[in-house]
């Protein structure tokens, strides 16, 4: 068997090479985190063929930087090394299978550690294609080969998880390595499983797989915090889930404790990483800490000029925290900036800076003489497909964009304010009073335009749009009386809503987080049960779910730790 890294001439055994592996990786990832990407690569790239390590963190690196361009040739320069990552590591892996490897070590026929690492490296690379698959390939039989490779890269995991809990194998510098990337594989698993709604989660149960998210965190925060390779995979990993899943699929949290706790730690030991002062202003932005969290984007820009896709995540960043200050033209200008130098959704971005002009007075002089009545007619021909499909929000955006189609086109009423609401961004909001009240009154100037404009197919829908707003900003300003009235009304306009079906069951969520603010859990669980259960095929349908979803867990949590009767949250 070929032994990590090459054991040619009896030279350095598999042991030492696989540890010497360990080490050239860390310093690379080492690198990476210092804004030295070319240098991290160059590292890597000459061992890339020859050890497990270096072709998974040389292919991890690419696929990094292919799925912040979305360039069609990254995409798939990453998939190829990331295959051939897979080849290599399959040289390491015990000749067996998997299963039948690891029931021999009661016959004293145990996989060594190398075998095992190769394990560990072969699943992660079957994760990775696996997303790049279905990033890369329209073609359903790609994406279904897709799902394959995660089904393979789980049952692997699962093995791995139950051989090593014994703990049978000897102490080993490497074990701890080892230890890092199960705990990577199994906590990745059962967090991302956790944040399913339960109708998909069936299907994915029926197929083998179960998530449980306090394990899949415990799991991560055990690989985050011991001194392994992935430990910074496992923290990005949960950063992006206590700064982006929970915010974006949830309900938005207000303890930043966990967060912070994980990155300081690497603000302190690399204070110049484009990557952690990310993170840093992501963390001030969800705090409401708006002018430094823009502070911290600029940092992450103009500390690295290496890799600019980089910068189009800040710039993104920085676009909504400029809308939230109610700044349309910068907001407009960091758009403009991502609809020319990004792939990942030119319809989105053209949209956004339609949305973010047509904030603007009317008499306000456009910059670079745009006109938003034309970005929005230019919309839906930038539509794209990814794995098959259009991204939801694209989707949402080229729908909304349609109206202005015609010559005696009507105006959207908020357009910027309601992608706000899209990307849970009035949960921001709601951490600031000042922004909330020039929120409220820009939606108390469209309540009026609109009632002071004729009658049209969109008026009903519309309407509703601004009280569904109107109610949020009225909540964390805790009006919550009027507050009710807002969705309320929503609900009652069920029946007129022409288009936008999508505000009936949203309301009913915003005004079911409204009851659990106010002990009203049982009366909350209820429209939780209506908004998931009688309302289908609407626009953004997914993220409504997933909310809803995410409240019905926390209630369930609280009532278990309560012991508490009542209505059950399942």
């Amino acid at each position: 068997m070929a032994l990590e890294g090459g054991n040619r001439g009896g030279g350095k055994s598999s042991s030492s090479n696989l540890e010497t592996a360990l080490a050239e990786c860390t310093a690379a990832l080492n690198c990476f985190l210092r804004n030295q990407f070319s240098e991290s690569l160059e590292m890597l790239q000459p061992r890339s063929r020859e050890s497990m390590y270096h072709a998974l963190i040389y292919a991890t690196i690419l696929e990094m930087q292919a799925t912040m361009t979305f360039e069609h040739d990254d995409l798939v320069h990453a998939a190829q090394m990331m295959k051939e990552a897979q080849d290599i590591c399959q040289r390491f892996r015990r000749k067996t299978t998997v299963s039948s490897s690891f029931s021999s070590r009661q016959s004293g026929d145990a996989c060594t550690e190398e075998e095992l690492h190769a394990e560990v490296c072969y699943a992660e690379c079957l994760l990775h294609r696996a997303a790049l698959t279905f990033l890369q390939d329209e073609n359903m039989v790609n994406f279904i080969k897709g799902g394959i490779k995660v089904r393979n890269s789980y049952l692997i995991y699962r093995e791995l998880n139950s051989f090593i809990q014994p703990n049978q194998l000897p102490r080993s510098s490497s074990r701890v390595h080892l230890e890092g990337g199960i705990a990577l594989g199994i906590g990745a698993f059962n967090l991302t499983l956790s944040l399913f709604p339960p109708r998909i989660l069936k299907l994915l149960e029926f197929a083998g797989f179960s998530g449980d998210k306090e394990y899949g965190l415990r799991q991560l925060h055990q690989g985050a915090t011991t001194c392994n390779m992935r430990a910074l995979l496992c923290t990005m990993l949960l950063l992006c889930y206590y700064t982006f899943l929970t915010f974006i699929l949830g309900i938005g949290e207000d303890d930043f404790s966990e967060a912070e706790a994980l990155l300081n730690p690497y603000l302190s030991r690399y204070p110049q990483s484009a990557i952690f002062l990310f993170f840093a202003g992501r963390i001030e932005e969800i705090k409401g800490n708006i002018s430094e969290a823009i502070k911290k984007f600029e940092e992450g820009c103009s500390v690295q000029q290496a890799w600019k896709q980089f910068h189009h995540m800040c710039y993104w960043e920085l676009m909504w925290c400029f809308a939230y200050k109610g700044m349309w033209k910068m907001a407009y200008f960091y758009a403009d900036l991502l609809s020319k130098e990004n792939r990942w959704s030119k319809a989105m971005y053209v949209y956004m800076k339609a949305a973010f002009l047509s904030m603007l007075p009317p008499e306000e002089p456009r910059p670079f003489g745009e006109d938003e009545v034309e970005l929005f007619r230019q919309v839906s021909s930038f539509k794209q497909k990814i794995a098959g499909k259009s991204p939801p929000t694209e989707k949402f955006a080229i729908r909304k964009a349609r109206r202005y189609k015609t010559s005696e086109y009507v105006p959207l009423p908020v357009p910027a304010l309601e992608m706000m609401y899209m990307w849970n961004g009035f949960t921001v909001l709601g951490k600031r009073k000042e922004l909330l009240e020039g929120t409220l009154e820009t939606l108390t100037q469209a309540e009026k335009r609109l009632q002071e404009a004729p009658a049209s197919e969109y008026q009903v829908d519309d309407q509703c749009l601004v009280l569904l707003l109107k109610g949020l900003v009225l909540k964390h300003l805790h009006n919550s009386a009027e507050a009710e009235a807002c969705f309320s009304a929503v609900h009652g306009s069920e029946k007129r809503i022409r288009y936008d079906h999508y505000l009936v069951p949203n309301a009913l969520l915003e005004l079911s987080l409204l009851c659990v603010a106010q002990g009203r859990n049982e009366e909350a669980v209820q429209l939780l049960r209506r908004a998931k259960n009688h309302y289908k095929n609407y626009s953004m349908e997914s993220r409504t779910l997933f909310r809803i979803h995410a409240v019905l867990s926390k209630l369930k949590a609280s009532q278990e730790e309560n012991g508490a009767d009542g209505a059950s949250p399942s």
